[in-house]
């Protein structure tokens, strides 16, 4: 008996064993659960899933290879949970620290680039991760998979080669850590779109390398032999034949002085293929730029219709061909004009797809619509239709399932770079095939590629990369469909590693129409969570539909475990919005880290508008234990404290950069009771501890570290550490309102007590391009008044100030506190007040911002144009304690959008507002 898809060691004619059941022959497991699959597709509530593929039964059937793999929701998740899985034990030792990964790590592994995505983390920097929060044979999910790359992962911790794996057992026992436990771990991918799952059904499940390489050159052989003419040229001495690599074509424009014709490629480029700041006419001579030229249209019969068609006009400007081992470049004769006409006069090739692109509701549309491209088809000169027609229907000829989809695999790959989307690139004289990612552009300049050319080394090349990397037989399982609607058991998954979309980053279901429409089974773009305003999708149902998503990540993780999440956007709204659906699905944030690219490592993030960077968050789902112990004290004093007795131990107890001491953000005792403020949001009860509560309760019953909180237990490791260290660690602190310049002020005055004059340079400089649009700017001054004490010059000098003018000033050190002298210098020096008059001004503090807030209430007109975004936090806080959501909302739409999506604390509440007032309608 044979692993289900070991077909690189068995022939499909050997018997397998799939989801406890036997079979006689891979063949005989597939007809049987295809059977089963064709059946669930006549079920209208099985159709009615979210995130669905627009697609009809066959096309489904026939992209999927059930159970591993299916085009569509997979209904044999739970089986393999189940088997493959282990109950979730509340008994079990379980105790991880967060963990950063350098997603920037591993994109030149071959592996990486065996098929292109849009976006994708290589799986080297994944398998430090799952190494780190799992145990061999334990289950990851990813709902947003892309490519696989989590899967490939998950399976590489069983087969990573010896170099690598004491690569990284070095640097952990450099860190301190144990050895990580090597072996397979098993995967569950899911994504939205059916051209990515595809790609990760290919690369996670095995399949015979050899008979794929095998077939893979036959497929090219039997193309040249049936439309190899199409690529011959006729060499410079008129007898020999070349075979084409690349034809070059330009765009064709017209002159704005003359109207005469402008050859792009011949007038605007130099001899190194950049385009001329300024050229001339060649008829008129007028100076010219691209800027001033007009596009030139011809009408041609569109061959799908029968319809007349316009787009730009394209001329073939350039051939490079081959002869043996030589090349060659020339400029198309008549000879090659001539089989140009004769290939674009033959009819459109039968299953070349004519969809037509929904072009109003998307973001690129705007950009190929008015160039005439509007179908699928259109994208293709006629050479291209005719090879990659006649490629995919070779693929799609052969019998055994497993080899026929990894040879799609193969020529899909082909598409983008045999459409008029690739660029002409030149190194040397090797063309560069490159389209510009992300995007639907035509460039003026295209390089039509040979089939040959496109992929006739990838087929040797992937069989290299997959001979050296087998997936293992029913190690992963892949699902198409929502990441909200997983159709997974509760409390089943051992770790998470997602890389979800950010807002409008990419836009991932219109870029994979291309390829979709080849296989017949498109995205569900309606459930496609990112920010789309040609969708009518804006960032607050950007946040629910993400909200959903980790919802659901929440209800499949185990209580206690860890899930990593990739971010990767420049706007703090959309970060806000990230943060805000982790928190309200219930995870708790323990760590952001934000990747460093000069010098390739991850520093802690300290500011919520600093994301201009890679960042990657831990987040962990509470043990069981704790909400239930919360749903029976319900809004108390200890169900606060029990919270954070749980969250500081899942905080790394010291972090360190190249041997240097770095602060542990979450353990700033504002940290600690921003995260308690969303646990008792999100649970629907009232925060129990006002501000100033929580913070003097901390200090009382946590010892306190460099500005760190600590458990009892914890706070030796971190003495022991700071001991060895150089130096303590510093807050790297960003000003951008009102609460981060008090932080400021806090840290500064707590180093060095200062007069207002010189404080007030200081401040100025850090109060700078980095303020928010539309918050208030306090004055210093008020500022001091209201959060820090000031020495008048009675009484003995604060221990604070005499600690810091006895050791910064010779001629003070040794004096008392009473001393004239000492007393003259510290006069009208602020400082930080000790914990029981922080207390009471903190209270003080509170009832003004109120005070503040009523005038918000009652002010007149629709707007808010300058307003303080602490008085805001401090009304939105009583309002939801008072369950006055309506004054939440009410305030909310006073302020601009923007103000208030970029605000977490801000957004935390009025969602909730939101949905508490949907609840009660």
């Amino acid at each position: 008996m044979t692993d289900l898809f070991e077909e690189h060691k068995t022939n499909d004619a050997r018997s397998v064993e799939c989801l406890g059941i036997k079979f006689d022959s891979n063949a005989d497991r597939r007809n049987y659960f295809i059977g089963l699959l064709r059946e669930k597709l006549k079920d209208p509530a099985f159709r009615s899933q979210p995130g669905f593929p627009v697609a009809s039964d066959d096309a489904i059937l026939e992209m999927s290879d059930p159970p591993y793999y299916t085009a569509c929701p997979n209904p044999w998740l739970t089986d393999f949970v189940d088997l493959k899985g282990q109950r979730y034990d509340p008994n079990s030792e379980y105790s991880r620290e967060p963990m950063a990964v350098d997603v920037s790590f591993g994109k030149s592994d071959p592996l990486y680039q065996a098929h292109a995505y849009h976006t994708k983390v290589p799986h080297l920097a994944i398998v430090p991760s799952i190494l780190h929060f799992t145990r061999p044979g334990e289950l990851v999910l990813d709902g947003f998979s892309g490519s696989g790359m989590t899967g490939i992962a998950a399976q590489w911790c069983g087969v990573a080669p010896p170099s690598f794996r004491h690569e990284i057992e070095e640097a952990w026992k450099k860190e301190g850590r144990a050895k990580p436990e090597w072996g397979f771990r098993r995967a569950i991918l899911n994504d939205l779109s059916p051209a990515a799952t595809y790609i990760s059904a290919n690369q996670n499940i095995p399949f015979r390398v050899s008979d794929f390489q095998v077939a893979a050159r036959k497929l090219l052989a039997q193309l040249k032999e049936e439309i190899g003419w199409m690529y011959e040229t006729l060499h410079t001495d008129g007898k020999t034949r070349g075979e084409i690599e690349y034809t070059v074509w330009g765009e064709i424009f017209s002159c704005p002085e003359c109207v005469s014709e402008i050859d792009f490629i011949q007038e605007a480029f130099d001899e190194d293929q950049k385009v001329r700041s300024e050229f001339h006419c060649p008829k008129c001579g007028a100076n010219l730029n691209k800027d001033r030229l007009e596009r030139v249209f011809e009408a041609r019969i569109d061959p799908a219709t029968g319809q007349s068609w316009e787009r730009i006009k394209f001329r073939p400007a350039l051939i490079r061909y081959s002869i043996g081992k030589s090349k060659f470049d020339k400029k198309p004769d008549a000879d090659d004009l001539r089989n140009l006409d004769k290939i674009s006069e033959l009819p459109l090739p039968s299953g070349i797809p004519t969809d037509r692109f929904p072009i109003e509701d998307m973001y690129h549309g705007s950009r190929i619509a008015p160039k005439g491209f509007t179908n699928v088809h259109h994208f293709f000169l006629p050479r291209a239709q005719h090879a990659l027609a006649r490629m995919w229907q070779l693929a799609s000829g052969y019998a055994d399932a497993r080899l026929r989809h990894i040879l799609i695999y193969y020529v899909e790959q082909a598409i983008w770079t045999s459409s008029i989307l690739n660029r002409f690139q030149p190194q040397g004289f090797k063309q560069v095939n490159k389209y510009l990612p992300g995007v639907y552009y035509v460039p003026s300049k295209h390089c039509e590629v040979s089939p040959w050319y496109a992929i006739g080394s990838r087929g040797d090349r992937i069989a290299r990369i997959f001979s050296k990397f087998q997936a293992k037989a029913d190690h992963a399982i892949i699902t198409t469909g929502s990441a909200d609607n997983l159709g997974i058991p509760d409390n089943s998954i051992d770790y998470i590693f997602t890389d979800p979309p950010f807002g409008e980053n990419i836009f991932y279901a219109d870029l994979n129409f291309l390829v979709e429409s080849w296989h017949r089974v498109k995205t569900a773009s309606r459930e496609e969570a990112i920010v789309d305003k040609h969708k009518g999708k804006k960032l607050l149902e950007y946040q629910r539909l993400m909200q959903g998503c980790f919802s659901e990540y929440f209800r499949a993780l185990k209580p206690g475990r860890w899930m990593t999440v990739v971010f990767s956007n420049s706007k703090a709204a959309v970060w806000n919005a990230i943060q805000v659906a982790l928190q309200q699905a219930g995870f708790v944030v323990a760590e952001v880290n934000a990747l460093d690219k000069v010098l390739g490592s991850y520093r802690q993030v300290t500011s919520t508008t600093a994301v201009k960077q890679d960042l990657v968050i831990s987040a962990y789902k509470p043990n069981g234990g704790l909400e239930k112990r919360l749903s029976e004290r319900g809004a108390a004093p200890e169900s606060a404290w029990d919270f954070v007795q749980t969250h500081l131990r899942q905080l790394p107890v010291t972090k360190a950069k190249s041997g240097v001491l770095e602060m542990v953000v979450e353990r700033d005792p504002r940290r600690i009771y921003d995260r308690m403020v969303a646990w008792f949001v999100r649970h629907d009860f009232p925060v129990p501890l006002s501000t100033e509560e929580f913070l003097d309760g901390l200090r009382n019953r946590y010892p306190e570290r460099d500005g760190m909180v600590f458990l009892p237990e914890q706070v030796a490791e971190y003495d022991r550490k700071r001991a060895q260290a150089a130096q303590a660690p510093q807050m790297e602190l960003f000003v951008s309102d009102e609460r981060s310049a008090i932080d400021w002020l806090t840290d500064f005055l707590r180093k060095r007590p200062s007069t207002y004059q010189e404080v007030h340079p200081e401040f100025t400089t850090q109060v700078g391009a980095g303020w928010r649009k539309h918050e208030e700017k306090p004055e210093l001054s008020a500022l001091l008044a209201d959060n820090f004490l000031r020495y008048d010059g009675n009484g003995d000098v604060p221990s604070q100030i005499h600690s810091y003018l006895s050791t910064n000033f010779r001629d003070l050190r040794g004096l008392e506190k009473d001393d004239a002298r000492l007393k003259a210098k510290a006069k009208d020096r602020w400082f930080v007040p000790d914990p029981s008059k922080a207390k009471d001004l903190e209270q003080k503090r509170e009832r003004a911002l109120l005070k503040e807030f009523e005038s918000y209430k009652s002010a007149p007109g629709r707007k808010l144009k300058e307003f303080r975004l602490e008085v805001l936090r401090a009304g939105f806080k009583t309002a939801w304690g008072a369950k006055d959501y309506k004054t939440i909302i009410g305030i909310a739409q006073k302020i601009p959008e923007d103000a208030l999506q970029e605000d977490e604390k801000l957004l935390l509440w009025y969602d909730q507002a939101l949905t508490r007032m949907e609840a009660d309608a």
